[in-house]
């Protein structure tokens, strides 16, 4: 199956019965600001009880999995660090494939780097003046001016250069703050080289998830169109978009196709229901109890019942048109006719 969609994707079976594994998000999927979204340890674990293996995919390079396990379990959710799979971990698996055994490889990052490089027979370092053969650089908020020095020292040297991940911004309660692919661009701004990127929406991070967990059938779960979504589009995998996180209605509506989930939900309860399908009518776009439509390029919803069945409605009618005639402001009304419906 392919996850670039022109209309959310129907599903008469509950997804967690429909796909053997969940590559689920963390950050604004599972948790934000060190607190479990409310209702998602719930949902996790009845989906674990149907069946579905649990595979928790971050970008996050910072923490390393068994401590990522023990935050999750200490939410309620179901995780031991094997069911951990991080952007630091496809990093050094990238760099081990491109590196001997016991290479110096400058980190400028925290402990989830240093542990995935030694698992991969790898040696961390923080000092240009060792040579290392790489510098490999991921999300810490302990990174200074000094560390960031030293990785550029090693880059303009020549050593190879590798991100963990490009996210620019991390969610939070306050708002969104800057992430790892903000940090990345002092290093190859001052050196000219831009680096590897191992984490979403580059393939690395799901091969080494597909890898690790052995899954046929995946489900790729995640809040950001730019990172989870494109992500399973990039590798043809289908992919559960939740508004838990930085993405919003709006944005969803206007997501182009390299970034069009195949369902969406409201929550991680997505997972364990079914998801009703838009029907399609001389150009009006149903679902259960909306109706969406374009008039020019103006977006029109009509009707009632749940704003993600009306959110549904309107993705399709949006994605059937050529997207640049939809534009925020073209999309407004029929948005604010949605949240209304709460």
């Amino acid at each position: 199956m392919t996850s670039t969609a022109s209309a959310p994707r129907g599903s008469a079976d509950p997804l967690d019965t429909a796909y053997d594994v969940a590559l689920l998000d963390l950050d604004g999927t599972v948790y934000l600001s060190g607190a479990a979204i409310p209702g998602a340890p719930e949902a996790l674990r009845k989906a674990d009880a149907a069946g579905m293996r649990l595979a928790y995919v971050t970008n996050n390079a910072f923490r390393t999995p068994a401590a990522i396990a023990e935050l999750l379990t200490g939410f309620g959710v179901p995780a031991t660090p094997s069911d951990v799979v991080t952007s630091a971990q496809a990093a050094a698996r990238l760099l081990a494939e491109r590196l001997p055994a016991g290479a110096p490889v400058l980190v400028v990052g925290g402990n989830g780097l240093r542990t995935a490089l030694r698992e991969r027979g790898l040696r961390p370092v923080t000092n240009a003046a060792v040579h290392p053969q790489a510098v490999v650089q991921g999300y810490s908020p302990d990174v200074d001016y000094s560390l960031l020095a030293e990785g550029g020292i090693a880059v303009a040297a020549g050593a190879l250069f590798v991100a963990s991940n490009a996210d620019l911004t991390l969610p939070s309660s306050r708002g969104n703050q800057p992430g790892n692919g903000s940090f990345m661009q002092v290093i190859a701004t001052a050196t000219g080289v831009k680096p590897l990127v191992a984490g979403k929406p580059e393939p690395p991070l799901h091969n080494e998830s597909v890898l690790r967990t052995g899954a046929k059938h995946p489900l790729v779960v995640g809040d950001r169109l730019d990172t989870d979504i494109e992500s399973a589009v990039r590798v043809d995998a289908d992919s559960l978009l939740v508004l838990t996180g930085v993405t919003s209605p709006a944005e969803a509506v206007l997501a182009p196709p390299e970034q069009r989930p195949t369902y969406v939900a409201e929550d991680l309860s997505g997972l364990l229901e079914p998801h009703p399908a838009v029907t399609i009518d001389d150009g009006e776009f149903g679902c259960v109890g909306w109706t969406a439509r374009l008039n020019g390029n103006q977006l029109e919803l009509t009707g009632d019942g749940r704003r993600i069945d009306g959110l549904r409605a309107l993705c399709a009618a949006a994605w059937s048109a050529d997207s640049c005639q939809l534009t925020e402001e073209s999309v407004r009304p029929a948005i604010q006719r949605l949240t209304a419906a709460r």
